[in-house]
């Protein structure tokens, strides 16, 4: 599948400013970036550098006034659909070093206060079927709800609030998965079929020696979203992170299959 993006930002930093940008598709083996172009004014400074885990580009910016930033791109999707609920977890001991850091808490991802409830409400899942279960559990019991959260919501208040919106589904699925013993990470998508449409966020997990996208919301699927970036959660891949004041004017995401 081929999916068409653009993605407006229009900012003012009243002051100098030094700003991280992450919103470009990702290069990398399960998609295709056949166009990108990225429209920037002039800045004090510009510099690429790898994303977590080095997928995707964080752009450095050093800027004072209006940022207006475009980007569109066409890429290509390749990701194959799987049934990740026959798949089987990886025992902790044989996991690869690189996905250890996914099995511990983070910011938004408080796993240790999870581990009880997991394993009494969901004993005699394992692996994708427990992944499965979570995912089901979450979308029939928390609201989506635009506007619901914000930037200091972690798992555990969308758990006890019932509402959140696509980043909260994903902390939630990320830290029950972790409570598991399952690597679970945080992604940053393009996703055809989100409603409103924004930048999305998705859980990634970690079975049977490979990592599998799985949307808590149910709005987008696995073939149907273009990759930004991974993280351990929405910290390490927001799309604008500014080290100073930041005034929002408007921002506009578009996806549409091409």
């Amino acid at each position: 599948m081929q999916l068409s993006i653009r993605t407006e930002l229009d900012y003012d930093f009243p002051n100098p400013c030094d700003i991280l940008l992450e919103l470009e598709a990702a290069i990398i083996p399960e998609q295709a970036v056949l166009q990108a172009h990225l429209d920037l004014p002039t800045v004090q400074h510009f510099a690429r550098v790898p994303g977590h885990d080095t997928i995707g580009d964080r752009i450095w910016l050093r800027h004072q006034g209006k940022l207006q930033v475009t980007y569109e791109g066409l890429v290509e999707v390749h990701r194959l659909i799987d049934d990740i609920e026959p798949l089987g977890a990886v025992p902790p001991h044989q996991l690869p070093g690189e996905t250890v850091q996914y099995l511990l808490p983070s910011r938004y991802c408080p796993s240790y206060e999870f581990q009880s409830l997991v394993d009494d409400e969901f004993a005699g899942l394992e692996g994708g079927a427990r992944i499965m279960a979570f995912s089901q559990w979450i979308g029939h019991h928390i609201a989506y709800t635009p506007g619901s959260s914000g930037t200091e919501t972690g798992a555990m208040e969308t758990y006890v609030g019932r509402h959140g919106v696509c980043r909260d589904f994903a902390h939630l699925l990320i830290t029950m998965a972790r409570a598991s013993a399952i690597p679970a990470r945080f992604a940053s998508v393009y996703g055809l079929g989100v409603t409103p449409q924004d930048f999305h966020a998705v859980a990634e997990v970690f079975l049977d020696g490979c990592w599998y996208l799985v949307d808590a919301t149910d709005m987008s699927r696995a073939d149907q979203m273009a990759k930004i970036g991974v993280g351990r959660d929405a910290a390490d891949v927001s799309f604008l992170t500014s080290y100073g004041t930041a005034i929002l004017n408007r921002q506009q995401v578009t996806v549409e299959a091409a």
